[in-house]
C-alpha cells in the first residue's frame, strides 16, 4: 500500500489481478479509442496559478452535490460489470465510499444488484437508469430504487445505440467468462480473483435476471440486453421518469450546448458532461473541453457535473474551477477495486484526496468551494 501513490499504480496492480476481458472492458473505448485518449490528455493542456504567501491553514474539501453534503466534489460513476473486478465489487465499492463520505453509483449493468447493496450500506446510494423498450422492467427498476431509498436517480442518455468497443468482441466479453482455452489460460494466472468469484454467488447481471420476462438465465440474457437498449429514447421521457420517480434527477451525457441548454429545461436537478468515457462516438470531444462552454451556458439554471478522464486530484480541481459542481470517477476506482478490493477504492478517494488538498493549497486556496477560473492560466 506504501508504494501506491497514483491512479496509475493502482492500474497497474488491477492489470496483473484481474481477467484480460474485464480489466479491458472497463479500460477501453469505442473504435479508434481516440476520445477515452482526449478525455485524459486535455486535462494535461490546463494550468493553475501558483500563489505564494497566503494563508493555508484549515483547508476544505468539503462541498455538496444536488443538496447533498460530501466529503469532496467526487461520487463513484455508475460501471458496467463493476462485481467482474472483484467478487461483490458493487458492494464493496458503496461501502467504500459511504465510510470515505461521497456518493456511489449502482448501475442498471451491475453484477451485485439494487437489493444487494442496499442490504450492506446504511446511506442511501445513487441508482442509474438505462431506458429499455421493456417499459414495465423500467417501471420495476425505478419502483425498486425508491424501495431502496436511492436518493438520486442518474439517467444516461448517451447509450441507446451501444458504441463498438473492439476489446470487448475479440475478447468475447461475458458474465461470467466463458470457458474457452484462452479464458481458461487466463483464468489460471488469476487464482485469487478466481477464487472470489468461486465464492459468491453474484456473477450475473442481477438486477435484470429474475426481474425482466423471459430472462431466466445467462444465455437468454445476453440477446435481451442487447436488443433492449432503446433508439427513441427522446426528450419528452424525461417527463414521465421524473413523475415516476419524484426525487432527486441527474441526466447523464451532455456534450453540446444546446443539449445542455434544453436539459435544463426539463426540471432536472443537475446533469453530467460526459462522452461515456470515450465509449460511445469517438472522434468527439473530450468532456474536459466542452465544460466551460457548458457552464457558463446553463451553470445559473441547473447544476453541472462533469464525467470523463479524471485521473488524479488535481483534474477534479481543474473541472471545479471550469464551471462543475462536482465530479465522478469511474475507471479510478474500478482500478483500485481490481487491485484489492474495498480498500483499493478507499486508496483511490485517499490519493485523490491528497492531491486535491495539496493542489488547493499551493493554488492559495483553503476552501474548494473558492475554487473558479481566476485560479487557472488563461
Amino acid at each position: 500500500m506504501s508504494e501506491i501513490l497514483t491512479i496509475a499504480d493502482l492500474k497497474d496492480l488491477a492489470r496483473r489481478k484481474v481477467p484480460k476481458m474485464f480489466f479491458d472492458y472497463a479500460d477501453s473505448g469505442a473504435w479508434t479509442e481516440s476520445t477515452y485518449r482526449a478525455n485524459e490528455e486535455d486535462f494535461g493542456k490546463i494550468k493553475f496559478r501558483q500563489r505564494v504567501l497566503v494563508d493555508m491553514s484549515n483547508r476544505s474539501l468539503e462541498s455538496t452535490m444536488i443538496g447533498q453534503k460530501v466529503a469532496m466534489p467526487v461520487a463513484l460513476a455508475p460501471t458496467g460489470l463493476t462485481g467482474m473486478q472483484h467478487a461483490d465489487g458493487e458492494m464493496l465499492a458503496a461501502q467504500a465510499a459511504e465510510e470515505f463520505g461521497v456518493p456511489f453509483t449502482l448501475s442498471t449493468m451491475s453484477i451485485c444488484s439494487i437489493e444487494d447493496v442496499a442490504s450492506v450500506t446504511k446511506k442511501p446510494f445513487w441508482f442509474q437508469l438505462y431506458v429499455l423498450r421493456d417499459k414495465d422492467f423500467v417501471f420495476n427498476l425505478i419502483d425498486r430504487a425508491k424501495a431502496a431509498k436511492c436518493s438520486a436517480l442518474v439517467l444516461t442518455l448517451d447509450l441507446q445505440i451501444l458504441g463498438q468497443r473492439h476489446k470487448d468482441i475479440r475478447n468475447g466479453l461475458s458474465a461470467p467468462p466463458k470457458m474457452t482455452l484462452a479464458n481458461i489460460i487466463d483464468l489460471a494466472s488469476k487464482p485469487r480473483w478466481c477464487l472470489g468469484i468461486a465464492g459468491t454467488k453474484r456473477r450475473t447481471f442481477r438486477n435484470i435476471v429474475g426481474h425482466a420476462k423471459g430472462v431466466g438465465d445467462v444465455s437468454s440474457l445476453s440477446s435481451w440486453t442487447t436488443e433492449q437498449f432503446d433508439p427513441q429514447l427522446s426528450w419528452k421521457d424525461v417527463a414521465w421518469i421524473k413523475e415516476r420517480w419524484g426525487g432527486k434527477l441527474i441526466l447523464k451525457g451532455i456534450l453540446d450546448k444546446e443539449d445542455a441548454l434544453m436539459a435544463a429545461e426539463t426540471g432536472a436537478d443537475a446533469i453530467v458532461v460526459s462522452n461515456h468515457g470515450g465509449r460511445q462516438l469517438d472522434g468527439a470531444a473530450s468532456s474536459i473541453s466542452v465544460l466551460e462552454e457548458i457552464a457558463d451556458a446553463v451553470g445559473d439554471r441547473i447544476e453541472v457535473h462533469m464525467d470523463g478522464g479524471i485521473r488524479s486530484g488535481q483534474d477534479v480541481l481543474k473541472a471545479l474551477c471550469l464551471g462543475a459542481k462536482g465530479t465522478y470517477i469511474g475507471r479510478p476506482f474500478l482500478y483500485g477495486l481490481g487491485a484489492m478490493g474495498k480498500a483499493g477504492v478507499t486508496k483511490a478517494l485517499e490519493i485523490i484526496r491528497k492531491e486535491m488538498d495539496i493542489t488547493l493549497a499551493l493554488c492559495g486556496k483553503r476552501l474548494v468551494t473558492d475554487m473558479g477560473k481566476d485560479q487557472l492560466r488563461r
